[in-house]
């Protein structure tokens, strides 16, 4: 996987970072915690839709740091008798997160996200894992390789147009959670209640931030099972999103959005786990017929494993079951520690 300069010289440094700090048994020790993942199509990365939905948080006093890199390849052409879309490119997303718990179950965050776009430097990869799987092409085989064009166009009038490449500080994001409830016995159970504050630090003009302030509250819950054959994990969040008008298709863009996530999971040793996620958003987008600015479903295929010095290793595959409104597939990459 193509990262750019910049973020192949922070990510060692961050890494090295957490590698550093003095670990502390926590929820990033699990294996079976949920992808930390969210649309990264470049219609709907900018907005607040959040990545990080934790039914249980890290115990009072400790801090949990993640370092996130998702790498997303995108292909979709459509157009109907009012409006044309193409997507086409690569996008890149690194993002810095802290969060730190205090007494009575409450937990803040900070999430600090470095954020590319770029022509496709797997454009080939990708239709070879398509022909692998069985997977439709959508035209990406006949496209050119390596290109970057963002385009969507409405009753004859450009209103999104990107050829350059561009790389920034993406929108800053602020969060605090609640545990509303934690058992252990019989079974280990646990609900929390979240808000995410989403700023526009990011240049909206080059993609790397919505222009809006975004407000999301969810409510997150997960069950584990211990058996003979491993530990089974089912884990749910549902929230709802609140937009003000932001830079990007400004004049469509709705006000409120709903989003949700399901996830299974089988750890059959404490080191190691494989889990099914899927993530969905409502239309981020009003007065259109196109699937692109629909709603979203994607599934995230992959697993964790706990490496030395409590670190917890996230790698999945994404792929858009509602297709056009989220990338082709997204390559989904974390590393996360309790301290």
């Amino acid at each position: 996987m193509m990262r750019s300069p910049s973020s192949r010289r922070l990510a060692p440094l961050l890494g090295l970072l957490l590698l550093l700090l003095p670990a502390t048994a926590g929820s990033a020790a699990n294996p079976l915690a949920p992808f930390t993942v969210s649309n990264q199509s470049p219609l709907a990365a900018g907005f607040g839709l959040p990545a990080q939905l934790d039914a249980e948080l890290p115990a009072a006093g400790s801090w949990q740091g993640a370092l996130r890199y998702d790498l997303a390849s995108n292909y979709t052409e459509n157009s109907n008798t009012h409006e044309e879309i193409l997507l086409d490119g690569e996008s890149q997303r690194l993002t810095l997160a802290l969060n730190r718990s205090f007494a009575g179950g409450w937990n803040l965050g900070l999430e600090i996200p470095w954020v590319s776009h770029r022509g496709g430097s797997l454009d080939s990869f990708i239709e070879d894992w398509h022909d692998t799987f069985s997977l439709p092409q959508g035209g990406r085989d006949t496209a050119p390789k390596g290109r970057l064009e963002y385009r969507y166009v409405r009753d004859g009038v450009t209103l999104l147009e990107m050829t350059d490449a561009a790389e920034g500080l993406g929108d800053v994001a602020l969060s605090c959670g609640w545990q509303a409830s934690l058992e252990t016995k019989p079974t280990r159970t646990a609900l929390a209640f979240g808000a995410r504050l989403k700023l526009p630090t990011g240049d909206s003009d080059r993609l790397l931030g919505s222009g809006s302030t975004d407000l999301a509250l969810w409510l997150a819950g997960r069950a584990e099972e211990e058996s003979e054959e491993g530990n089974f994990a089912a884990w749910f969040a549902l929230g709802g999103l609140a937009m003000t008008r932001g830079d990007l298709l400004g004049d469509q863009q709705q006000p409120l959005a709903a989003f949700g996530r399901f996830g299974l999971g089988w750890s059959p040793a404490r080191f190691i786990s494989f889990k099914l996620q899927l993530d969905g958003n409502s239309p981020l987008y009003s007065d259109s017929d196109l699937d692109e600015l629909g709603s979203a479903l994607v599934l995230t295929m992959g697993g964790s494993l706990l490496l030395p010095a409590q670190l917890r290793l996230d790698l999945g595959v994404g792929e858009d079951l509602a297709v056009g409104a989220s990338p082709d597939v997204v390559f989904h990459l974390a590393l996360s520690r309790d301290f």
